[in-house]
């Protein structure tokens, strides 16, 4: 047989091929070869078709019927061919093949054999792809080398023990004697791999890492030498002696102080001198600076060296790299909490940073920027996100939005200043805020009764101007159906009044049931109002006209509204001035902010419910309604109350007629509600019992943990529903452990289809890290025959930019919660 192609002959063929398909025929033809080869037991070139065997597994084709191969280099005595052996394990080999074992007893002779050279071939190869098994026969030969006077092979050898320590952690103290010498070497390579050994028998093993406290004194004088020494050609990168062996030592005092104050007055001033000393001309001394704010921030450090922390990162804002300015924008989102004044100096720059071009720095500029809000600066910060609310990409505009309402309801200097940004918000990017916003704005408007007409006023103004911006139409409708006689009028104080007649007004609200710019949500809306102002305005008969036309709209929504408002009208007539009275103020009820009444669990078990899509709704919990009668079918309806007080006891009897075959669970005689504000407004007597909620005997059943991983922890609370022992009420509570926020959180449930199933809406969307606050969402589940209560849920969010996804099942809900 003639001698198979050099491995550069085959590296040159394949280049020459203008296409895949030809070079995957020379691939095919060249592994037939080596095939042939292999079968034919060819030791003269087994060394030579393993190698191009390695070099088409590079290029992504299959090699395994390799391995075999390798197996046979590395027991042979030559030692080129162990090199080609032993990188063919490590590639084409792992743990999952038992053909590894096989190499077991060739490594151990390896590791006693009298080259280092190959020596070291064995320590690199263990090191790469040793399997548990493999690491528990080898570790001692590795700890005998770890007590070798030859640098070459005590630098391979502790890096063979962190492969050990990571694959069987009961193997550490093993490792323990050896290790007390290491730090005494002068040669940089033990030094460097003797750090990384350190640090990770310190992250694994809280008892090595009070062991190793002790060496702090040493690992400083290192650093110290480091930093003072003078130029070193072995060493030096960029006019900076051994940058990465400097960087390690920092990361294990790192974890060496972290809650130690012993520890941390130790290396307090050699990460001063490492701070100031230290070159920032290259990239190499922001890496070292980087490494040397994360310890400092880490350990129990001096307030004066926090200070210089942040001032460092404080610099790398004005670096002119993208990725310098990114890590400091990052590590000073972390600090802000515990370093506020700190990181306030720096406002400034920070705020520069929101033009930036970059969409990553411009992200975290913001996300940092809200953190900076407080009620000293509120003014001058909301100018400059609002600047920044109107110039940014539209990815940007519903976080900002978001901000903005949070922050301006959380330090607003006064209710006119509060009104006016959220309005500047909705006219700027009305069209990209949350669902949520709207109800939140009209509680605001509500409860500011002195504002009424300065805000009413203002809304009209902004809907002559523009009339895309959904959420702001929506607002201004719900305003002037409320507050319309005070537009009328001209009562407002604050600013100088305008002159519009109620036509003027009437002609707003008609002009938008029929824009193509409107949405049904925003009709419904309209309706509403101009239904609300016939007991505001005089004009009756056009009011009347209106709503008639939209009995027949091709829209179901406004045309059942209509249908009803008509009936108000005719039938009706003596009750519309109580049902179209204005709203009193709203309690915020922080528990599950705007609710959101989910449909009732599917025939399978498997089923999820979609909770993203459906309207919220606005509902203060102590007017919130027993849902019972209406979860028998597919369609929950929203049920709100609100009281009307001084009307006769006979006018809730004529609203039930209203509702024809609906059968509604007994209670107090009921009364009649108002319209509410929401981003779909409810129909206007949906839903007219009067229980409460909840009772008050929660404390007897207890809590349990219902999902617990990723840093993601979900409670179960439970209450009784009063009006039936049947309906067990569940709140989930979900907080994170994490350093990052999850966003976009969505909690989704389903059980088994002898139950039903009713879903609120979450507090929020996002599960504030380092547990510093929870999402919540109610859960109601009717249990009609006692079962034991099975559910299955899905957890849904995005943690540091990756999307999460999980499934669990909750099988272990307490008997009271059931029975």
């Amino acid at each position: 047989m003639p001698a198979p192609i050099r491995l550069r002959e085959l590296i040159r063929t394949i280049r020459t091929a203008r296409t895949q398909a030809e070079e995957r025929e020379m691939i095919q033809k060249e592994c037939a070869a080596i095939r042939s080869s292999f079968r034919e037991e060819d030791n003269t070139y087994r060394c030579r078709n393993v190698a191009k065997l390695l070099y088409m597994h590079m290029l992504g084709y299959p090699a395994h019927f390799g391995q075999l191969e390798c197996l046979k280099l590395i027991a042979s005595q030559k030692f080129t061919d162990k090199r080609i052996g032993y990188l063919g394990a490590m590639l084409l080999l792992d743990e999952r093949q038992d053909v590894h074992l096989l190499m077991t007893n060739c490594i151990k002779n390896d590791l006693n054999h009298s080259t280092q050279y190959v020596q070291g071939l064995a320590l690199c190869t263990l090191g790469c792809m040793g399997s548990s098994e493999m690491c528990r026969d080898l570790a001692g030969e590795v700890e005998k080398l770890l007590k070798t006077s030859n640098s070459y092979l005590r630098k391979k050898a502790a890096l063979c023990a962190v492969h050990v320590i990571r694959k069987v952690p009961e193997l550490m103290e093993m490792f323990l004697p050896a290790t007390k010498n290491l730090l005494s070497e002068k040669n940089h390579g033990v030094l460097h791999t003797s750090v990384v050994l350190l640090t990770e028998m310190c992250e694994r093993s809280p008892d090595m890492l009070s062991h190793f406290r002790k060496l702090v004194p040493q690992l400083v004088r290192i650093l110290k030498n480091l930093i003072m020494s003078g130029y070193s050609p072995e060493h030096d990168v960029s006019g900076i002696s051994d940058p990465f062996l400097q960087v390690r030592i920092l990361r294990l005092l790192r974890i060496l102080g972290k809650g130690d104050d012993d520890s941390s007055e130790a290396m307090n001033d050699i990460l001063a001198q490492v701070a100031t000393n230290t070159e920032t001309s290259k990239n190499v001394g922001n890496a070292i600076l980087y490494e040397t704010v994360l310890t400092i921030m880490d350990i129990k450090s001096e307030s004066g060296l926090r200070v210089l922390a942040i001032n460092i990162l404080g610099r790398f804002l004005l670096n002119n790299d993208k990725n310098i300015r990114y890590v400091a924008l990052t590590s000073l989102l972390k600090t802000v909490q515990t370093d506020h004044n700190a990181v306030q100096r720096h406002r400034s720059t920070i705020v520069d940073c929101l033009k930036d071009l970059d969409v990553s720095i411009k992200r975290r500029a913001m996300e940092l920027s809200f953190a900076l809000v407080n009620g000293n600066n509120i003014r001058g910060m909301m100018k400059e996100l609002l600047y920044f609310l109107d110039s940014c990409d539209p990815e940007f505009k519903a976080d900002c939005a978001s901000g903005i309402f949070l922050a301006a309801e959380k330090y607003a200097p006064s209710k006119r200043w509060h009104i006016d940004t959220i309005m500047r918000v909705l006219t700027t990017a009305g069209s990209y805020v949350r669902d949520d916003s709207v109800p939140n704005l009209i509680q605001l408007i509500t409860n500011s009764v002195e504002m009424h007409a300065y805000t009413v006023q203002r809304l009209y103004k902004a809907l002559l101007d523009d009339i895309s911006q959904q959420p702001l139409v929506q607002v201004a409708s719900w305003c002037i159906g409320e507050y319309g006689d005070l537009l009328v009028s001209g009562q407002c104080e604050e600013e100088e009044p305008i002159q519009v007649s109620e036509d003027e007004v009437l002609d707003v609200l008609e002009g938008l049931l029929v824009s193509n710019l409107s949405t049904p949500v925003t009709r419904g809306y309209s309706l509403t109002a101009i239904m609300k102002l016939s007991t505001r305005f005089s004009s009756l008969n056009r009011i009347k006209k209106v709503v008639s036309i939209y009995g027949s709209s091709i829209d179901v929504e406004l045309q059942q509204r209509a249908v009803e408002y008509n009936a108000l009208f005719k039938k009706y007539d003596h009750m519309r001035p109580a049902l179209l009275e204005r709203m009193p103020i709203m309690e915020k009820t922080a528990t599950n902010g705007p609710a959101e009444i989910v449909q009732t669990n599917g025939e399978t078990e498997s089923t999820i419910l979609d909770t993203k899509h459906l309207p919220n709704i606005t509902q203060p919990a102590s007017q919130a309604n027993d849902l019972l009668d209406l979860l028998g079918g597919n369609d929950v309806v929203p049920v709100i109350q609100t009281t009307v007080p001084t009307k006769p006891a006979s006018a809730g009897g004529e609203l039930l007629d209203l509702l024809g075959d609906l059968s509604l669970t007994g209670g107090p005689t009921p009364t009649p509600a108002p319209s509410v504000p929401m981003s779909q407004p409810p129909f206007l007597l949906d839903g007219l019992t009067s229980q409460p909620l909840f009772n008050d005997i929660a404390a007897v059943i207890p809590p349990m943990t219902a999902y617990n991983k990723n840093g993601l922890k979900i409670e179960f609370t439970f209450e009784r529903s009063n009006p039936n022992p049947n309906i067990a009420v569940i709140t989930i509570h979900a907080t994170n452990s994490t350093e990052a926020d999850m966003t976009e959180f969505v909690f989704q449930a389903a059980v088994p289809k002898t139950f039903q199933l009713q879903l609120l809406s979450p507090s929020s969307n996002v599960v504030p890290a380092l547990n510093q606050g929870s999402v919540t969402q109610v859960i109601r589940v009717l249990n009609p025959q006692k079962q034991q209560l099975r559910m299955r849920i899905k957890l849904t969010y995005t943690h540091k930019g990756s999307p999460v996804q999980d499934l669990a099942e909750v099988n272990n809900f307490p008997p009271q919660s059931w029975q």
